[in-house]
């Protein structure tokens, strides 16, 4: 944890290329004081805006795009022609120049699972390149971006949250990492050689370079494969990047080929109709907090995607199991039976998946819930006689049996309440902070772990009832 904290203090200092790379309550300015008209620049460029489509402040998510007049559903809402849309084009073909040869070669440096900080190396470049092409949108960018990797030290422990501080940590590791990668690499190189014109790039500008893409950037389809598949590439979508996000959007991103060019155009298409003054919404996933905080900078109240992470232990399991009064040895030592269902669960073995999740639309991961309801009896012909999707499935009713299930059930729910206070705080206490007033990280890290925590106490209730119900039909069977 304290190595964490040193990583943001050193993030949160460090400025170049006039990079702010700090956390403010009120919404970012952009990287110039009056940038170029967005709507202006991506028509001139042989794009299309509809006529009702309009950039406009939102109270509660900061600018975005909104309908001046109601919008009919199927309407053509922007347009990007091919040549539009900020990519790495250099990592999909072999015609690179010098400049693009050391982009590439830092690239391969990037682990895949990072890949907006390759996108964010082209981004750097077009912010340092005098006359971009791309300076008129380059230029309406956010100063500085909400994620957690330029949080102050504090407000990274006020996530409360081992997998996202793991995350967070992973991520500023890897920028200091790659600030020393970044300086051998362009080391001496003279300014006509050098990709981002001579300027240095220390790891708070490519952090806002990540973050700027991570935030703002689609996976697209590509050029197709000579197998017929599509390769997905990262891209930058100069005014659709504006749209917020929702689960319920009214557009949506599709991609078609130009009848003229034959080339790929990006369009946004209204879903439904949009009625006057409504912002334009996209869904960016079916993601928990953990991602859109970590790339997004924000966080959704009561969103049905939240997820609990757990890592699956015995030990874990043996201490659940005690509080809620049904032990079992086999949590710690299981038959070669139950052995070898836990391995079709990828939950023992060779190199196993021990995370597991409460939450989101499963409620109970399927894997948990098979394992428990499998170390909690001792009816093998049962088991055998159960395929693995009905053992994972909650919506089953009582596969192994009505005693069985209770048991389960409430293992998880003792589960809950270990994971539960793992927190040092309540949510009532996390409340009264947040009516005291707070900082914008301060107040983001709070609302996260609100949200971690609500997500378990509805696991709980969704799980208690269930159990009362089960127990109320155990009770009329034993009594007829």
């Amino acid at each position: 944890m304290a190595a964490s904290k040193a990583l943001m203090a050193s993030l949160t200092h460090l400025r170049p290329l006039t990079c702010a790379a700090s956390v403010s309550k009120s919404y970012p300015m952009r990287l110039v004081p009056q940038p170029p008209d967005l709507i202006k620049w991506v028509r001139k460029q042989g794009g299309f805006v509809h006529t009702a489509v309009k950039i406009a402040q939102d109270e509660s998510k900061g600018l975005g795009l909104m309908a001046s007049e109601e919008i009919p559903t199927g309407s053509d809402l922007i347009v990007l022609p091919h040549h539009l849309p900020l990519k790495f084009g250099s990592l999909e073909s072999n015609n690179e120049d010098e400049l693009d040869s050391v982009l590439v070669n830092l690239a391969r440096h990037v682990p895949e699972e990072l890949w907006a900080m390759k996108l964010g190396l082209k981004l750097l470049q077009e912010r340092a390149k005098v006359g971009s092409f791309w300076w008129p949108y380059v230029s309406n960018l956010p100063e500085t971006f909400s994620v957690p990797i330029f949080f102050p030290g504090q407000d990274i422990k006020n996530l409360q949250y081992a997998p996202l501080l793991h995350q967070v940590n992973k991520r500023c590791r890897f920028l200091l990492d790659f600030e020393q990668e970044c300086w051998r690499a362009l080391d001496n190189l003279k300014p006509d050689k050098h990709p981002f014109g001579g300027q240095e790039v220390d790891a708070s500008a490519l952090g806002w370079a990540m973050s700027a893409v991570s935030s703002r950037a689609f996976r697209l389809y590509g050029d197709k494969r000579p197998d017929g598949a599509h390769t997905e590439i990262p891209m930058m979508l100069p005014l659709i990047d504006m749209c917020n996000h929702s689960f319920n959007p009214n557009a949506r991103i599709v991609q078609e080929k130009d009848n003229g060019t034959m080339k790929m155009l990006v369009k946004v298409v209204a879903d439904t109709e949009i009625k006057q003054d409504d912002p334009l919404l996209l869904n960016y996933g079916f993601l928990s907090n953990d991602f859109f905080l970590l790339d997004y900078g924000f966080v959704v109240p009561s969103s049905p995607y939240d997820c609990v992470e757990l890592k699956y232990d015995s030990a874990f399991l043996d201490a659940a199991s005690m509080a809620a009064g049904v032990f079992s040895p086999s949590f710690s030592a299981p038959a070669s039976w139950q052995e070898q269902v836990l391995c079709q669960l990828n939950l023992a073995g060779e190199a196993p998946d021990l995370k597991v999740t409460l939450g989101g639309r499963e409620i109970v991961d399927g894997r948990l819930l098979a394992a428990l309801r499998v170390l909690l009896t001792s009816d093998v012909e049962a088991v055998q006689n159960c395929d693995l999707n009905t053992l994972k499935s909650l919506t089953a009713e009582a596969p192994l049996g009505i005693a069985n299930e209770v048991a389960a059930l409430r293992t998880t729910i003792a589960l809950c309440v270990i994971a539960l206070g793992h927190f040092p705080t309540k949510i009532m206490d996390d409340e009264s902070l947040l009516k005291q007033g707070a900082s914008g990280s301060t107040e983001l890290a709070i609302q996260f772990r609100i949200q971690k925590k609500s997500v378990i106490i509805d696991v709980m209730r969704d799980l208690t009832r269930r159990v009362k119900l089960l127990s109320s039909k155990e009770k009329a069977t034993a009594e007829s």
